[in-house]
């Protein structure tokens, strides 16, 4: 009975083996044993980012046994974009050996939309030229896929096509018809919250930003508005549409004001409350304006971002003809943003703005040497020297001349105090 139990047991363990060995074969090509060691070598290199020494067992296994391992098509690119980085003048022929690699990988393991979208991809950001290329792989990619397209073939697809419109190949319209197409794949996987939901929030501003040179407040509303709904709950969708329309200042629009309030219901954050007030300020309600700045500073704990709010309190003051409280906000945000370039062509303005509130013609221009004391403090901020110069230059003309200073007991190079509501000393200057 024993001799027959281990007869049986003997002709079972030969079965698998030869099912394995069988398995081995199809899986690992007649060189099983070569393969198996190559694969593991090269893997062990890849994981220490030993790229130069993983590269001679990846091209074995490649070559030998292409459907081993999926790792070899996961892995190959990245060992090829190393070699890109130390060896540059054959960077073209590396990158042909990375569209290989992607076209072997469909070859054997499927799934051709996700595999192409990332072929496109890493073509359209290696190589500026061959973005026709990869604006039709990336184009079949999506066509494929859909909903379901991987985020950096939906930003590959639009780097393509920005690509080429600066080339002159592709028109304003098809760039504006390119997003309009993948931000319905931007809005479906940030709605349907799955493990990519971040990638596509942290790409959908690099394509805003790819986008938004392209686009008027007309092309923006005409896109957006289609898919507003005022019920929607959809934050994400909404923080994008407020933020594209804000950096194209078109905040006084409808759809801003629509979907800023709808962002505020949903959403009452420092952000959205900082919305709120450039609506209301749009709209002509200072006080609305006032209290939404107000909050929006209150809410919100990270200092730089605080003190922009801050320019949006005075906005807000200074819009109400509370030139005071408006500089006040501005001193403010300086204490939180020390040298701030911006701040100061704020202050620069809202002297202008009140100048009205100083009773006189010659006080009135002497406001005007305070506005320029401010504006010459943000040429020190790279962000705003341009801006502050130009300032410079169109209110200085507006100096009191030597003959009216002379009249009014001031010399040019002199302290005089401004008075009225601003009570600050400063040095006359004249236009002539």
């Amino acid at each position: 009975m024993i001799n027959k139990m281990m007869k049986i047991n003997f002709v079972l363990v030969v079965i698998v083996l030869m099912g394995f060995s069988v398995n081995a074969q199809s899986k690992f090509g007649t060189d099983s044993v070569a393969c198996i060691e190559n694969l593991s070598l090269f893997r062990e290199y890849y994981k220490q980012e030993n790229y130069v020494d993983a590269l001679k067992p990846w091209r074995w296994t490649f070559n030998n046994c292409p459907n081993s391992s999926g790792n070899i098509y996961k892995n190959g690119p990245k060992i090829f974009k190393e070699r890109m980085k130390v060896d540059k003048e054959n960077k073209a022929a590396y990158l042909d050996t990375i569209m290989m690699i992607f076209d072997q990988r469909i070859q054997y393991f499927g799934k051709e939309g996700y595999v192409l979208g990332l072929k496109g991809y890493e073509l359209v950001i290696a190589d500026e030229k061959r973005s026709a290329e990869a604006l039709s792989i990336l184009d079949k990619s999506i066509t494929l896929d859909g909903n379901n397209s991987d985020f950096r073939a939906v930003y590959g697809y639009m780097q393509a096509m920005v690509n080429l419109e600066k080339l002159g190949e592709k028109t304003k319209q098809d760039v504006l018809e390119a997003y309009a197409r993948i931000s319905e794949v931007i809005d479906y996987n940030i709605v349907n919250e799955s493990k990519v939901t971040k990638y596509f929030i942290q790409y959908a501003e690099k394509i805003e930003n790819l986008f938004t040179p392209y686009a008027n407040c007309e092309d923006i509303v005409m896109l957006f508005s289609a898919k507003f709904d005022p019920t929607t709950e959809d934050v994400s969708f909404l923080n994008r549409v407020t933020k594209v329309l804000e950096k194209k200042e078109c905040t006084t629009e409808q759809l801003f004001f629509d979907a800023s309030s709808r962002l505020y219901d949903l959403d009452p954050s420092a952000s959205s409350a900082d919305k709120m007030a450039k609506m209301s300020i749009a709209k002509g309600k200072s006080s609305d304006a006032i209290e939404f700045a107000t909050k929006a500073i209150e809410m919100e704990e990270v200092e730089n971002q605080k003190a922009i709010y801050y320019l949006g309190l005075a906005d807000a003051y200074r819009n109400a003809g509370s030139f005071s409280l408006a500089r006040n906000a501005v001193y403010s945000a300086l204490e939180l943003r020390s040298g701030w370039g911006e701040a100061y062509l704020n202050l620069g303005n809202i002297y202008i703005s009140g100048a009205k509130n100083c009773s006189g013609d010659f006080e009135k221009s002497t406001v005007y040497w305070v506005a320029v004391d401010a504006f010459s403090k943000a040429l020190s901020d790279e962000d705003t020297k341009e801006r502050a110069s130009k300032s410079i230059n169109t209110y200085s003309k507006y100096f009191p001349t030597k003959e009216t200073c002379f009249f009014n007991g001031v010399e040019a190079g002199k302290s005089h105090t401004i008075g009225c509501w601003i009570n600050i000393a400063t040095t006359a200057r004249t236009s002539d």
